[in-house]
């Protein structure tokens, strides 16, 4: 026998971390394109589409252009806020040495 369920276990081990890794970063990526989805039907006059991630910053530089010195409601400005709080978690998520190995190997970019 040997080494060999040695081999097996350390291939079953990083297998695990790969899919574990890769299912969270699925998950933010889900949730982020949700929050926009959300955004998105409470706001239409944005512009946004459904299903598809957008920047932010730019998403409230837009509304300020739009709407002058109406004021945002805060609903809107806690999902802009959960949308920032979670594309920061993902990029930091993907910076982290051995997650980022894991993003390159899955084809994940930065948001």
């Amino acid at each position: 026998m040997g080494y060999i369920p040695l081999f097996l276990t350390m291939a079953g081990a990083c297998m695990l971390f790969f899919l574990t890794v890769k299912t969270t970063m699925q998950r933010k990526l889900n949730l982020q394109k949700e929050l926009f989805s959300k955004l998105a039907l409470e706001h239409p006059e944005l512009g946004l589409v459904l299903g598809q991630i957008a920047d932010p910053d730019m998403v409230m530089e837009q509304w300020k252009k739009e709407n002058g010195t109406a004021k945002v409601s805060s609903k809107s400005l806690e999902l802009i806020r959960e949308i920032r709080v979670n594309r920061l978690q993902f990029n930091q998520l993907i910076k982290k040495a051995p997650y980022n190995w894991v993003a390159k190997l899955s084809g994940y970019q930065p948001i």
